[in-house]
């Protein structure tokens, strides 16, 4: 049989803990070899639903398939085939990066444990530092290790919960020069992430606020959809303008970028009348193409807290 366009396919997706529904009803499509990027406000439910894709957390409701195994009755035959990489830092700190890749390789039986150890050491970049304890590392060489382990069992899905949280900006690049070459060799990769950069460097994403689904597609298909109007003003002592701009209608956010305020909102021309009610001629306005971060700012700002 072959396999599936779809390396995770789901429907109606659903988590509950207590009387709080934490994912709700979530329809997700990732196919195979794609970088889909998971956004959303800290709380929004992105890692639990990755543990229900993985097999560590059941669904209450729902169905659907990861690799083309179910979700909830092949959970065991989903583990073997997925690399889950975690927000925290999850291996052994008293044990060197060989160590701890031979213990994950021993955990899922990989055949020729010490060529592999070996491959995934010099694939990474780890090779002159294997015999170094994971405990005096930077967060940039775990973040390295902890790839590196996701890696030694030749998954064919890649989970990635925030991998790029605390390391400098040259070592996300890296680890995202890696991340395309894995997906151009087949590997299919979700990633969660709070950076609207490496947002953009996904093929598809999706924004989940507070267990709700609210938006997906490619980057122009989620700025489009938001139909977001957005005015850039630039030049001196701005903060006058932007409390001058808070709480007129049309005006959802006002937002400091540096020595600009972006002003956005959905309704343009009610937007435009407030922006002309306030210009003047010691600044730059001009209209710009709303970007991702516009875009989620709104979208946080209209969703409603399910723990509220």
């Amino acid at each position: 049989m072959s396999a599936p366009e779809f390396a995770i396919d789901v429907t109606g997706v659903t988590k509950r803990f207590g009387g709080k529904t934490v994912v709700n009803a979530i329809d997700l499509q990732v196919r195979r070899g794609e970088i889909y990027g998971f956004l959303g406000p800290n709380g929004s439910g992105k890692t639990t639903f990755i543990r229900m894709l993985c097999g560590l957390l059941t669904p209450d409701g729902g169905t659907g398939t990861c690799l083309g195994y179910d979700v909830r009755a092949e959970q065991a035959a989903i583990k073997r085939h997925v690399g889950y990489m975690t927000q925290k830092f999850s291996y052994y700190e008293d044990l060197s990066i060989r160590e701890n890749l031979d213990f994950i390789a021993r955990i899922y039986d990989v055949p020729d444990r010490a060529a592999a150890v070996q491959h995934s050491l010099e694939r990474l970049g780890l090779a002159n530092r294997s015999h170094q304890l994971a405990g005096q590392l930077s967060g940039g060489w775990k973040q390295r290790l902890a790839l590196a382990a996701c890696l030694i069992h030749s998954p064919q899905l890649l989970l990635l919960d925030e991998p790029t949280a605390g390391v400098d900006p040259k070592a996300r690049r890296d680890f995202w020069d890696e991340i395309h070459q894995l997906a151009a060799d087949g590997l299919t990769v979700l990633i969660t992430t709070h950076y609207m950069d490496e947002a953009e460097r996904c093929h598809r994403l999706a924004y989940l606020a507070y267990g709700n689904l609210l938006t997906r597609g490619t980057v122009a298909d989620v700025v489009a959809s938001a139909k977001l109007t957005t005015w850039v003003v630039t030049g001196e002592n701005l903060r006058p303008v932007a409390e001058a701009l808070r709480g007129l209608a049309g005006v959802e956010q006002v937002v400091a970028f540096g020595t600009t305020l972006h002003v956005s909102g959905r309704d343009a021309a009610t937007l435009d009348a407030a922006v002309a009610a306030v210009r003047d001629a010691r600044h730059e306005w001009t209209k710009a193409r709303s970007g991702l971060e516009d875009v989620f700012i709104s979208l946080m700002d209209t969703a409603r807290d399910n723990f509220s």
